[in-house]
């Protein structure tokens, strides 16, 4: 892997460090950020350890933007084109939307980052906002970063310029994912389908599969339109029926989730809690328990009834 500062010095993560520890026992369904929508905003430097800390936007503007986001749902985020900083005198704005059947994505230029107080709330109230161009093809998302953890800049750096060289200006680096301990971490808009460990091929490969509409199942975290339950559920009956069209399913969240096809078909999901050793969450951080969901049983449901 080369060094994402550009000196083409091989680079390697130590095994102590969040990325390594996690990747020894700890499943990667159910742990993409819950976020219904999103809201990134390009801003090439000055990113602090958290996008709305007021490093970047001083502490008033971040802290309307940040309640305005957590009252929405949404997910705000930083992007930069990959391995430059390019200042231009507009940014540009992505929103995207993510729920199945009702997705879309806009692109925009704005002069001010307080342009978006207003446009934060409606992301997720209803059809795409026309304030922008839309956008057709995936944007990607690959976390790059490094004043959040080490993994995300050292690990995520060059998949993103891989994907640069391939897929243009669709592909960003961008802020906090959630979760850098799967680093390499990309998410992919407007679906939000979150994927980590993958290195620059397999990316790739996650990244034609959207552009031809279907899901790669390789180290997919989850849609972001569902919390860690609803993940899960959605992947264990993706990688049990072999449906791969991007939004063949919905899921009905609850104690059980229900998965639910198109074409009528659905599944019930039962699931448990695992105990797994301490490790930290962040290289550096204390050791915590960590409690993946995992799925336990899929039943069928055939005319409102189970078929165990």
């Amino acid at each position: 892997m080369n060094d994402p500062s550009g000196d083409n010095e091989p680079v390697t993560i130590a095994a102590t460090t969040c990325s390594a520890l996690s990747a020894l026992d700890e499943p990667l369904p159910g742990t993409a950020a819950t976020a219904p929508g999103y809201v990134c905003l390009e801003f090439p430097s000055g990113w602090g350890r958290d996008v709305l800390d007021g490093t970047a936007l001083g502490p008033e503007l971040a802290a309307e933007l940040s309640a305005r986001a957590d009252a929405a749902g949404v997910r705000f985020m930083f992007i930069r084109r990959p391995g430059r900083d390019v200042v231009r005198a507009t940014r540009t704005v992505l929103l995207a939307r993510t729920e199945p059947g009702a997705t879309w994505c806009e692109r925009l230029e704005i002069t001010h980052p307080a342009e978006l107080l207003d446009i934060v709330p409606q992301v997720v109230a209803g059809p795409a906002l026309g304030l922008g161009t839309p956008v057709g093809e995936p944007v990607v998302l690959v976390c790059a970063h490094g004043k959040r953890d080490q993994c995300c800049a050292v690990l995520g750096r060059p998949v993103a310029a891989a994907l640069a060289a391939e897929f243009g200006d669709a592909v960003w680096e961008c802020s906090h994912t959630g979760g850098h301990r799967f680093a390499p971490s990309m998410i992919l808009l407007p679906t939000g389908y979150t994927y980590g460990r993958l290195d620059a091929a397999q990316s790739a490969d996650a990244v034609r599969a959207a552009t031809a509409g279907r899901v790669y199942l390789p180290g997919l975290r989850g849609r972001s339109t569902w919390d860690a339950s609803g993940q899960v559920a959605e992947i264990v009956v993706r990688a049990l029926t072999g449906a791969d069209e991007l939004d063949d399913f919905t899921v009905d969240e609850a104690a059980v989730p229900v998965v639910r096809h198109r074409d009528g078909r659905a599944w019930r999901v039962e699931m448990d809690k695992r105990d797994l050793p301490p490790r930290p969450a962040s290289c550096g951080a204390a050791p915590k328990p960590v409690y993946p969901v995992v799925a336990t049983r899929v039943t069928p449901i055939v005319g409102g009834f189970d078929r165990s």
